[in-house]
């Protein structure tokens, strides 16, 4: 008995999902860098 089918469909499946986690982050990292480069180099206020 062969399981083959089910191992590359799960071999599949998770190529897949990986796939989707590294381009969400990869998103986030743009949509982040973006707004922070709003604020420029202003750096951290000091009230001395």
């Amino acid at each position: 008995m062969s399981h083959a089918g089910y191992i590359f469909a799960a071999f599949g499946l998770t190529g897949i999902i990986v796939a989707g986690i590294i381009m969400a982050l990869m998103n986030d990292y743009r949509t982040l860098k973006r707004d922070l480069a709003q604020f420029g180099d202003k750096g951290p206020e000091t009230d001395a």
